[in-house]
């Protein structure tokens, strides 16, 4: 007797267990993932970021003495200034403005003081709620005797209004047209900022 194959039937191949299937799937992806995990912590602390623990506490290390920090004398970037001219000498407030900026503080453009506002002859340094330390901070970058007070209401400015600023300078007599202490006037009278030697 002959039998026959019936065409189209191949024999069948034997087929691996889903159970094992499933358990070598499981392992590869685990290993992947350790394998992407540790890459992505191996670059977080060679781009300059510094683990949590391995971050100091107060108190702890030691300060190199070779090693010397500039402090700005406040943060410029966390508030804008406001200077008004309450001088009466034409331009000064725009002078103060740019001598400011070239310091790096955000220094609104200049404006005058509102029609009937007294002449100044002490420059004050006023602040909104929440910019008091800027604000004495700010009085110490002026230098002299200025004053510092809580922002009067309304805001004596001609148009009534600080914008977005939080400090607002009057500028008086005693500082107008002189330039920041830090900042000297070349030969030609032109404001020039000393900068330290880079190191």
């Amino acid at each position: 007797m002959n039998q026959q194959r019936s065409r189209g039937s191949r024999p069948s191949l034997p087929s691996p267990s889903t159970g094992t299937l499933g358990v070598a799937v499981a392992v590869v992806a685990l290993l992947l993932g350790f394998l992407i995990l540790r890459d992505v912590r191996a670059s977080s602390t060679t781009n300059g970021a510094v683990p949590t623990s391995a971050a100091p506490t107060p108190g702890e290390g030691s300060i190199d003495p070779s090693v010397t920090s500039t402090t700005l004398p406040l943060d410029v970037n966390g508030f804008k200034i406001q200077v008004a001219n309450a001088s009466g000498i034409a331009g000064s407030a725009g002078v103060m403005t740019g001598n400011l900026q070239d310091q790096g503080y955000k220094v609104l453009p200049a404006k005058n003081v509102a029609a009937g506002t007294a002449k100044r002859k002490t420059t004050g340094v006023f602040y909104l709620a929440g910019c008091e330390a800027a604000a004495q901070k700010m009085a110490g970058v002026l230098g002299g005797t200025v004053e510092v007070a809580v922002m009067p209401v309304p805001v004596p400015l001609e148009d009534g209004t600080l914008g977005d600023a939080c400090i607002l300078i009057l500028l008086g007599t005693d500082l107008s047209g002189k330039p920041l202490p830090s900042v000297g006037t070349d030969a030609g009278g032109a404001a020039t900022t000393t900068v330290p030697p880079a190191g």
